[in-house]
């Protein structure tokens, strides 16, 4: 006679330890890469720090407050393990409040604003060759200003654009 086949998620037996609490950060395991979120950090031999199978960056860790740093990069970036994920530490001493969005929005509206108004009131020739200029030059002031603002943003967060998009390069070359 057959044995029923025993289907683990119908099960009544509860889930193990390691299922149901947080994993910790701890130089025995392996966790993804806060960088490139495609490859995987681990400890390095001989050494208390992790480095990412994939692009190659280099952390150091605080176990007892659960943040690695990125040793390899002038900037200094950091991140927290909640036991699942990375999350991105937030700079001390930078607040982040409303006067900031205005300021931002005026930096990123009255430029724009000021070189159409000029564009507006002192039109160039019907027809002229380069009519189109200041219309392109209003566009480009706007995109110039916002990508400021845009780069910003990056950089407060601490969202490693330039390594993020290296990772991403060698990940759609290898593919191919």
């Amino acid at each position: 006679m057959r044995e029923p086949i025993f289907d683990r998620r119908r099960s009544n037996s509860p889930a193990p330890a390691s299922a149901l609490t947080a994993e910790r950060l701890n130089y025995q395991g392996n966790y993804s890469c806060p960088v490139c979120r495609y490859g995987e950090i681990s400890a390095l031999t001989l050494m208390d720090a992790f480095a990412c199978n994939f692009c190659r960056h280099i952390f150091s860790a605080n176990l007892d407050r659960q943040i690695i740093e990125m040793a390899d990069s002038s900037q200094s970036l950091s991140w927290y393990w909640n036991g699942k994920n990375w999350q991105g530490v937030p700079r001390s001493g930078v607040d982040f409040g409303w006067e900031i969005v205005v300021l931002a929005l005026c930096f990123v509206g009255f430029p724009p604003a000021i070189v159409g108004l000029g564009a507006y009131l002192f039109p160039p020739l019907p027809g002229s060759p380069l009519s189109w200029f200041p219309w392109f030059w209003t566009s480009l002031t706007f995109a110039t200003h916002l990508g400021c603002v845009v780069w910003l943003i990056i950089e407060y967060y601490q969202f490693p654009v330039f390594a993020f998009l290296r990772t991403w390069g060698q990940h759609f070359w290898r593919r191919r």
